[in-house]
């Protein structure tokens, strides 16, 4: 129950004709998120990196604003799910108790639980302007994300969060069953190793709804790019949290929703660096 990918027994019906086999699948669990003994939150994800999971999930929520606010992590593997005890600084403790969710949240699931209208569309932070990249820059980054999703090659059936910087390529990448913990596995990760995300671009294999443009903000990645088309609304948020959005990135190319400048032409950089 604790790996992230299970080989199931299946009937499989081809041309009318049956016959038996095996397939893997991504398997799913109950993540509880606790913080000084109480559970503020139950997920359903993809049972890996887990310590990351639990720093990007607190850190996309608010509820830290380092990783070393978290004075202690331990993941509890039990029967039913996994738990993922963290304590934090008495004061810390309190806010957390004004806003503890005590909800289940679905796979799918990335805002479940608030208890407002003002808290689903909450402003998202304002990042700093960030660098520039290429188009060639950009189609390069997302060309490369496939080959590392391991559990995605076995199962055909997990979104994957990556960051890419020009200096490192792919620096980091993370699978889950749900897109919004693939992020937040993603910002884990990214604050455990201190890696600055202003340099870089977050990479998305999924739609881009509103949440996916707060965590990214939250992050503080001035560009993200998804293989699929945004909402409305995570437009909007992300033209006020001055972030470019970049979607429908397919291998022909990519659409650009806002905040543009940040993408200029492979010559225009070269006479910039050159200056």
């Amino acid at each position: 129950m604790h790996v992230p990918v299970q080989a199931i027994d299946r009937e499989i019906w081809r041309d009318g004709i049956a016959s038996e086999g095996t397939r893997l699948i991504p398997e799913e669990t109950p993540l509880a998120l606790t913080y000084n003994g109480g559970t503020y939150a139950v997920m359903m994800g993809t049972p890996q990196n887990m310590e990351d999971f639990a720093v990007g999930f607190s850190l996309d929520e608010g509820i830290i604003k380092s990783v070393d606010d978290i004075k202690s992590l331990e993941v509890v593997r039990l029967d039913d799910g996994i738990e993922l005890r963290m304590w934090l600084a008495p004061e810390d403790a309190v806010l957390i108790s004004e806003r503890r969710r005590r909800v289940a949240g679905p796979t799918g699931c990335g805002i479940c639980g608030i208890e407002s209208i003002a808290e689903a569309v909450r402003p998202a932070a304002v990042v700093p302007c960030g660098q520039t990249f290429t188009p060639e820059q950009i189609m390069a980054a997302m060309q490369a994300i496939a080959p590392l999703q391991s559990i995605n090659m076995q199962t055909r059936a997990v979104h994957a969060a990556a960051f890419w910087s020009p200096a490192g390529g792919i620096v980091a990448l993370r699978e889950d069953v749900g897109r919004h913990n693939a992020l937040d596995k993603l910002a884990g990760a990214l604050a455990r190793s201190r890696t600055d995300a202003r340099g870089g671009m977050m990479l998305l294999t999924s739609r881009v709804s509103v949440e996916m443009v707060q965590k990214t903000a939250a992050i503080g990645a001035p560009v993200m790019v998804a293989v699929s088309a945004p909402t409305a609304l995570a437009v909007r948020t992300a033209e006020a949290a001055g972030i470019t959005l970049i979607a429908i990135a397919r291998q022909d190319g990519f659409e650009v929703f806002s905040h543009g400048d940040r993408v200029i032409a492979r010559h225009a950089q070269e006479v910039a660096d050159v200056a």
